[in-house]
């Protein structure tokens, strides 16, 4: 009998002359679609897995056949920007990203508070007051104030994130304990918003946040591993193989690292170190990256460093003044000789930096700072811009220029779009906002995510918002600014392989080839082919990550 050493490996290998036929493997999924996202698009009703990886798409001889019953499998998505444990904490708090006006979250605190111990924290997160209807009567600075928060909740301290994590909103209680008075000022970059008789009004913007957030007792460690457990939990069910982890600390390093050795880290993390800790990035300097830990399970090797704050907040740094906030330009969060500083350092020491960029003036500023450091044109280095939600026309064609990857959130398009043109006006938004079409045309690498918990870690809302440019309610009927439109190719590939591109990781994950690891989903429909309004009511059936099955529905 002639053994074939192996050839599952190498399809079409020749052995003492013989052509090798036959591959072998753990498990046949047959009668489907599959969409290997190769190079060349390739299309097969099959993929064949042995151990955690593919070894064929085609034919191969197997010890039990998995009937996809016309199905569609595509790669694994990969989340390539988004916060893990703040998703799962966002699961033990209130949820406010569903209210619809400034009643409706009182009220929800209001029930809170009757449940709680008194002098009990009462946290949430995901509030909007652009999205709301109708708009609160009392505004400052384009921010409700919390007369009515106070109202229901007098005893116990109230912190509530904004949606997208840059303000919270408190109550007076919380103020107190956190010693803010009419005398109080924050120097920093942020801004305690207050009325005209200099009143705190709640609103806390960018780091002023800190004021508050710094007394709130931390978390207790089966809270945090709940908080893991229940946001790998969301993203398998979601049909997330890999999760790119914006800005971690030590401390959740090393809870991922425990969830590893137990066996308990479905998906595959990718870290980038929180650059405003100093002591965090001195330690890593100093040890390098850690690559590939657990069958590629971990991998700590970027740095996340944050520019400006958010569009939502009127924080984000522009080049001219809000349309509705005379005088207002947004908050830079770090100086930028710093981000200068810090992105040669992890240059240096073989860190990838992604930096968090909103506005134009951000966006400029940071491919400022990459186009200093790297006058050669070093591609090979992956800088990221994080966002790059709205860009200078003059602007948009340095990311291919530079080698700097696009990392976006299609979902912020259907989210924002309604009510972003009211904070840039309509020519800023038709040139420079959410421009996926001119990036991708002009050069660049362009990956996708949805910042979750900003937005609920939902890859088919945000691949129906590349393709369509619409709401999720599927409006205006021929979509914002359709010309930046992504073809439904172009979409998958930002979320599969192009965003394990920005990880350095295409060379193991990202498409479905045979060496590759064994990460794909199994969905109800072809959303390459679908109408596109039944693209939002896909599902998906099967995650699979390393060739094991970690979710069902």
């Amino acid at each position: 009998m002639i053994r074939l050493f192996n050839a599952s490996r190498w399809p079409g290998l020749f052995v003492l002359g013989l052509s090798v036929t036959s591959v072998f493997a753990d498990t046949l999924y047959s009668s489907g679609t599959v969409y290997t996202l190769d190079s060349s698009n390739t299309v097969n009703s099959s993929v064949c897995v042995r151990g955690d990886r593919i070894v064929a798409v085609e034919s191969c001889q197997v010890e039990s056949n998995v009937d996809l019953a016309g199905a569609t499998v595509i790669p694994g998505f990969i989340e390539s920007h988004g916060h893990l444990m703040s998703l799962g904490f966002s699961k033990l708090r209130l949820d406010l990203t569903t209210v619809k006006n400034l009643d409706e979250l009182v009220g929800s605190v209001a029930r809170a508070v009757d449940s709680a111990e008194p002098g009990e924290w009462i946290l949430g997160r995901g509030w909007h007051q652009s999205k709301w209807t109708p708009a609160p009567i009392e505004m400052i600075e384009g921010f409700q104030t919390n007369r009515t928060l106070n109202e229901v909740s007098s005893e116990n301290p109230v912190f509530l994130v904004h949606a997208s994590g840059h303000a919270a909103f408190v109550n007076d209680k919380a103020l107190a304990l956190a010693g803010i008075e009419d005398a109080t000022r924050f120097s920093g970059d942020g801004e305690i918003i207050r009325d005209a008789q200099g009143r705190a009004t709640g609103v806390l913007n960018e780091r002023a946040q800190r004021l508050v957030s710094k007394i709130i007792p931390e978390p207790s460690a089966s809270q945090r591993q709940q908080a893991l457990m229940l946001a790998l939990q969301n993203l398998a069910e979601q049909g997330v193989t890999s999760f790119q982890d914006a800005g971690t600390g030590q401390q959740t390093i090393d809870l991922y690292k425990q969830f590893l050795a137990e066996g308990r880290l479905t998906s595959r993390i990718y870290v980038m170190l929180s650059g405003g800790d100093d002591e965090l990035l001195s330690k890593w300097m100093d040890r390098g990256p850690e690559i590939g830990l657990g069958d590629n399970r971990l991998t700590i090797r970027a740095i996340k460093l944050v520019a400006d704050g958010a569009l939502g907040s009127r924080g984000a740094w522009l080049l001219a003044p809000y349309s509705d906030r005379i005088g207002h330009v947004g908050l830079p969060t770090m100086p930028v000789e710093d981000m200068a500083d810090i992105s040669h350092l992890g240059y240096q020491n073989g860190f990838q930096v992604g930096i968090h960029a909103i506005g134009d003036r951000a966006n400029r500023e940071v491919l400022d700072v990459f186009d200093e450091l790297f006058d050669g044109r070093d591609r090979g280095v992956r800088f990221r811009i994080e966002h790059a939600q709205h860009i200078d026309p003059i602007d948009i064609p340095r990311f291919g220029q530079l080698g700097v990857i696009a990392s976006m959130q299609g979902i912020h398009l259907s989210s924002d779009r309604p009510w972003a043109i009211k904070r840039l006006g309509q020519q800023r938004i038709e040139q420079g906002a959410y421009v996926w079409r001119a990036l991708i045309d002009s050069g660049a690498v362009l990956i996708n995510g949805t910042d979750a918990p900003v937005e609920p870690v939902n890859a088919i809302a945000s691949f129906y918002a590349l393709v369509s440019r619409k709401t999720l309610a599927g409006t205006p009927d021929a979509g914002y600014e359709p010309g930046q439109r992504l073809t439904r190719f172009e979409a998958l590939r930002s979320y599969t392989s192009d965003a394990a591109y920005g990880a350095f990781e295409e060379g193991f994950k990202g498409s479905l080839e045979p060496g590759k690891v064994a990460d794909f989903v199994v969905l109800d429909r072809d959303i390459l082919k679908i109408a596109e309004q039944q693209i939002l009511t896909t599902t998906v059936l099967k995650t699979i990550v390393g060739g094991q099955l970690i979710y069902e529905k």
